[in-house]
């Protein structure tokens, strides 16, 4: 072991408090600590700590590092928040997520007490969190930001917010190019948040204003992403963009063990074991998975528009609604839907163990909202996709993933909308076409063929000597000798 390795590095994770954020977070968290002498240190708040005590618990059943948990008090009543209200809820509205931010910038002063305490040797810290850039700075600790999204997002938005191509079409529907992206990328206004392009002076723009500045003036970007996968845009966030940044993803594939894939997240709504049974009474690409993440919320018509389209396709298929749709299964499934499908379908209300269900051979398509997370997930499992974005950067990830990879079919949403309406529901013909694009056909069989190939991309990038583990010994080298030159 030299000199460098035997520096002993403390690095310090603050996630966002959203699941979305903290599950990536908390791989990463993983990947870290187990280097020698490297010691990780997760902060967050009282109501979101079981989900990483959960998973200290099977770490330490298994013998992996346990990562140090440290609580921060929210400050829900000071920003006139509702007790329990320590994770983003959308369903609640823009005034609630604007006094939640708010709520956030009021942890810099317990960050900067920890971090004048403590002195990490770094700080990894959210990128909704700007402002950290400025606490790690006071006590001259390198900030590294992760924004959790991909290189092909994180370039499209800088374009997007430096060039405002938007400005040049004379309809929310007509397509713009975003300029000098290494692929001819086109958009619409209608994929782009309103509180972004309708208004020069939103707090939403604002916002990613300060994201973006901070992350300039932060000692680098850490992008749970692997170069094989987009080498255009690592390159062009590198070289073009100016960004310093290491690739050290897919995160998810730090959890080797099924019990540690079940429990990330919350608790499962199924039993794994019941489900894998359910699975592997199934034939090799048979069946499809149906998820929109933890944050997307459908209607009652949405739902039964997919449940008729399911039906019709004669596809078998795992189903997850998030609390059971609108929270009254009887108003948004078809009536004898779940008799009819018995046997065909799985249903299940509220949380999945979705690794361990797209690593199971059965599977043979992902409908997905387009989040990061999943997305990776999707390609590290090698199955191709259903994209059907929602919000966020979504809709720059379906670009990637149907006009770059080639690995997925739209559904056709046509509008950036948080909490998607009756005027733009995707009907049950549209939604079976799209299923039977992705799983029947020699396209199909050419996309799946595509898709294992990222798959051993994705393997191989996180094994010794691959792209992401090289990454990230090469990010830790340059944190311990940041540290010397500190010390000396």
């Amino acid at each position: 072991m030299d000199v460098h390795e035997a520096q002993e590095l403390h690095v310090v994770f603050f996630p966002f408090m959203g699941q979305g954020h903290m599950i990536p977070t908390l791989d990463i968290a993983r990947l870290f600590s187990v280097h020698d002498n490297v010691k990780a240190t997760i902060i967050t708040t009282p109501l979101n700590k079981a989900t990483f005590t959960k998973a200290n618990e099977e770490s330490e059943k298994i013998g992996d590092p346990v990562i140090k948990i440290e609580v921060f008090k929210f400050p829900t009543k000071e920003v006139g928040l509702p007790d329990g209200y320590e994770s983003p809820d959308l369903s609640l509205g823009v005034g609630m997520i604007q006094k939640f931010f708010k709520g956030t910038e009021m942890l810099s002063e317990q960050l900067e007490e920890y971090l004048e305490k403590v002195r990490p040797n770094c700080l990894v810290a959210d990128m909704f969190f700007p402002w950290a850039t400025d606490s790690a700075a006071k006590f001259n600790i390198p900030r590294l930001v992760f924004h959790r999204i991909s290189y092909f997002s994180l370039c499209a938005q800088e374009i997007i917010r430096v060039h405002e191509p938007y400005k040049n079409v004379s309809s929310d529907d007509e397509p713009f190019i975003l300029p000098s992206l290494p692929h001819k990328v086109q958009m619409r206004r209608l994929h782009i948040s309103e509180d972004f392009w309708k208004s020069e002076g939103s707090e939403f723009k604002r916002r990613m204003a300060r994201i973006k500045e901070s992350e300039v003036r932060s000692y680098g970007v850490i992008v749970n992403s692997f170069y094989e996968l987009e080498p255009d845009y690592a390159d062009y966030f590198r070289k073009e963009l100016g960004r310093r940044a290491w690739s050290i993803g897919p995160v998810s594939m730090s959890n080797r063990r099924a019990e540690v894939k079940a429990q990330r997240g919350k608790q499962a709504s199924i039993d794994e074991h019941e489900c894998m049974k359910w699975l592997s009474s199934k034939k090799p690409d048979s069946v499809i998975y149906l998820c929109f993440g933890s944050t997307s919320v459908f209607i009652a018509p949405q739902l039964q528009e997919i449940a008729m389209a399911l039906e019709a396709s004669g596809k078998n298929f795992i189903w997850v609604v998030r609390d059971g749709g609108d929270g009254k299964n009887e108003k948004w499934l078809p009536e004898g839907f779940e008799q009819r499908m018995e046997g065909k379908g799985l249903i299940i209300r509220g949380w999945a163990p979705q690794v361990l269900i797209l690593e199971h051979e059965a599977i043979g398509a992902f409908v997905t909202h387009c989040g990061w997370n999943s997305i990776l997930e999707g390609v590290a499992a090698g199955v191709p996709m259903v994209t059907w974005p929602v919000f966020a950067e979504q809709f720059y990830n379906e670009l990637l993933v149907t006009q770059i990879l080639k690995t997925g079919v739209s559904v056709g949403v046509k509008k950036w909308d948080r909490k998607p309406s009756l005027e733009n529901i995707i009907k049950q013909e549209v939604i079976e076409t799209a299923l039977r694009e992705i799983m029947e056909g020699n396209k199909s069989e050419e996309r799946r063929i595509k898709t294992k190939k990222l798959k051993e991309m994705a393997r191989q990038a996180v094994e010794e000597g691959g792209s992401s583990y090289s990454d990230i010994h090469a990010l830790l080298a340059e944190l311990r000798g940041y540290q010397l030159r500190q010390q000396n």
